[in-house]
């Protein structure tokens, strides 16, 4: 099953973000396809937090150590969802 189509793991990632990053929210507080980053982000996420979310991300077995592909990759919980889990 596709990422984004996978509510348990988008909620397990929502979960992973406010830990990493130690946010005040709830995962249900967080859209899915909102951007995690930037202008706009209801989370004010910044290039420190991408760097606690990919190393939280690695027990996905996951590695994300090009900024271009993070940015891409986690600019929504569906995106990063698919990342995760493409097929």
């Amino acid at each position: 099953m596709k990422g984004s189509l996978d509510n348990a793991l988008k909620t397990d990632l929502k979960r992973l973000i406010i830990d990493a990053c130690d946010l005040d929210a709830e995962a249900v507080d967080i859209d899915d396809d909102g951007p995690l980053f930037g202008r706009g982000s209801q989370l004010g996420l910044d290039s420190i937090d991408a760097l606690q979310i990919s190393i939280a991300v690695q027990k996905y077995g996951v590695k994300i150590t090009d900024s271009k592909q993070m940015r891409r990759v986690m600019a929504s919980i569906n995106t990063f969802a698919d990342f995760i889990r493409p097929e």
